[in-house]
């Protein structure tokens, strides 16, 4: 995304006094007042027993809009855990105001917003739907979507999970890898809504931070590769390089111990297991954004790469994003599938489609959850555990407010 755009008491009244500037613009806009549904049941009923346990489905989020590509943009550069800048106050949001018309641009050109909300709340129902059948002792479940930068605002949505008194509350993670740039922003962000207001949560907390060898997150993946290299020519099909796709990171974060690259690894790994290693396969790194050095090999540099060696035949795996939006949908499937394609001559060029509302990816997220609220751990001791190198004293303290909320 960074590339593509790069206690138990009282519950405050005005949250948005605590808010960034943009995050409190985005709220006040038309489009939030006039879709203040950041949370949904998992039924329709409009007598239906109120919930009982609550999933925070915690993501970057994406601007569902045009208009909304400033203020995203905005609170996207104004946080630290995920980019680190000089003067970052003045810096970050006037590096968002010029990149604003070209982002809008690509968000035009894959239909004039992001659809990540739309698949959250769709996977958040849907998840809730089977969660009732499995889980009937934790029932009713509730889905809320909690976004860093875009609405719904995790900060909004923490306000509304505390009024609805849930007996549970489990903040669940969308990234199936954990980086402390992605879901240790989303925690971090839940331990200073209730830090910065001085307030103690009503709620039974307990987490899900990572997921990658979920089995049936691997089969979702293996039913996918499995359908899509059946549809190419069987002449061709065993030459086809499986370029297993996921969002860089900054070398720096990686050195200071970021369990982010091993863990996108191990389900690779799964995956070409279920597959018997049948085609050759790299993991590969897309979105890199800035001059430092970032993990590699990139994406596109991989493909230019083998198409000066003679390989055509590529199926990409965007491994990291569950849901589609600006990373599959432009620069895999626009920047990288017909401008580069194009250009050096590629012959194959398949993109899997992201997991988005597959059963088995639905079925993945409410064992996850079910299994979770029967065995736990309420809290893991690796999300507990700081990198070796940690710079950033909010994480440790972020890590001690879990340790005694998830007793």
């Amino acid at each position: 995304m960074v590339s593509a755009v790069l206690g138990r008491s009282m519950i405050l009244t005005n949250p948005k006094q605590f808010l960034p500037n943009g995050m409190a613009k985005m709220m006040m806009t038309s489009h939030w007042l006039n879709n203040n549904n950041n949370t949904r049941t998992a039924t329709t009923d409009s007598h239906a027993k109120p919930a009982k346990t609550g999933i925070l489905m915690l993501n970057m989020g994406g601007p569902s809009t045009l208009s909304e590509v400033g203020d995203f943009l905005r609170n996207l550069f104004l946080d630290r855990d995920i980019i680190q800048l000089p003067l970052q106050s003045k810096l970050g949001p006037y590096i968002a105001k010029r990149r604003t018309p070209d982002i809008q641009k690509k968000y035009g050109q894959i239909g004039g917003g992001s659809p990540i909300l739309k698949w959250t709340r769709k996977q958040g129902d849907m998840m809730c739907t089977l969660l009732d059948k499995i889980s009937p002792e934790s029932a009713p479940h509730k889905a809320y979507v909690g976004f860093r930068y875009a609405n719904p605002l995790t900060e909004i949505t923490l306000e509304q999970m505390e009024k609805d008194n849930l007996e549970r509350a489990v903040a669940f993670t969308q990234y199936p890898h954990y980086s402390c740039t992605t879901t240790g922003s989303s925690m971090n962000a839940i331990y200073k809504y209730y830090a910065e207001r001085n307030i103690t949560t009503k709620l039974n907390w307990s987490v899900i931070d990572r997921w990658g060898t979920h089995p049936r997150l691997v089969d979702a993946f293996v039913d996918l590769i499995e359908k899509e290299l059946q549809s190419i020519d069987p002449k061709i099909r065993d030459e086809v390089i499986i370029l297993f796709s996921a969002h860089s990171l900054p070398l720096r974060s990686v050195n200071r111990g970021d369990p982010y690259p091993a863990e996108v690894g191990a389900t690779v790994q799964l995956i070409m297991s279920r597959l018997h290693h049948a085609n050759p396969y790299r993991l590969v790194w897309q979105s890199k954004v800035g001059p430092l050095p970032w993990l590699e090999p990139a994406t596109d540099k991989t493909i230019e790469s083998y198409i000066k060696n003679g390989k055509k035949h590529f199926l990409l795996v965007p491994i990291a994003f569950t849901s589609d939006h600006i990373e599959t949908l432009h620069e895999l499937d626009i920047e990288y599938g017909e401008e580069l394609a194009q250009k050096l001559g590629v012959e194959t060029y398949r993109r899997l489609p992201a997991l988005n509302d597959h059963p088995i990816f639905i079925d993945a997220l409410a064992d996850l959850v079910s299994t979770h609220l029967r065995k736990g751990p309420r809290v893991t001791g690796q999300l507990l555990s700081r990198c070796p190198m940690c710079v950033n004293e909010t994480c440790g303290k972020c890590k001690n407010w879990f340790s005694t909320m998830c007793k």
